[in-house]
């Protein structure tokens, strides 16, 4: 994959399978520490010990697809990169899944366009509790969709004509982190 948020869409749609209602995106920039750490947390079914054992392995799939490529992609991207995978999951309880990364490592790919990847996840899984924090040192960029919803009086009805306006604000958001001028935004 092209790009970290590609891989990011992948592992949280194998959270969506999973039936998780609640997924928590961090991406940890430390320039100082020259760490990029990428995590992915849900609630749903979790692995039981031997598909764990078994999920780096790109023919093997532990749910209703015939292989799974997107955790052996990323264990082989974070390898490339001497960065590290671990895979953290009890079933009934959920699985974490943290690939780090030296930020400066040349096959370390880009980012991507964050926005465009938390936006179509948004979209498509409106019942899912979606948490996302990006923090590089002490700026971050943070929300959660159920309380946008909240603040918006999002329903059913109205929905559609608040995305644009969701999408504007994600794309503003990922500009403003990486122009460096940060803060705390919500």
């Amino acid at each position: 994959m092209k790009e970290l948020s590609l891989h990011i869409l992948d592992l949280v749609e194998n959270s969506f399978r999973a039936k998780a209602k609640k997924v928590r995106i961090s991406i940890l920039e430390d320039t100082r520490e020259n760490r990029l750490e990428l995590i992915i947390e849900d609630d749903g079914e979790g692995m039981d010990e031997e598909t764990l054992q078994r999920v780096r392995d790109p023919f093997f799939s532990g749910q209703n697809k015939k292989v799974g490529m997107g955790i052996p992609l990323l264990d082989q991207l974070t390898k490339q990169c001497q960065g590290s995978l671990e895979i953290f999951s009890e079933k009934g309880k959920g699985t974490t899944v943290r690939a780090t990364f030296p930020r400066d490592s040349l096959d370390l790919p880009p980012l991507g366009k964050l926005a465009d990847t938390l936006f179509v996840i948004m979209v498509s899984h409106p019942e899912v509790e979606l948490e996302f924090i990006h923090r590089i040192d002490d700026c971050q960029w943070l929300f959660n969709s159920k309380e946008i919803e909240k603040e918006l009086g999002l329903t059913g009805e109205n929905r559609s004509v608040f995305l644009p306006a969701i999408r504007e604000w994600m794309e503003h958001q990922e500009e403003t982190l990486k122009g460096g001028i940060g803060g705390e935004n919500k």
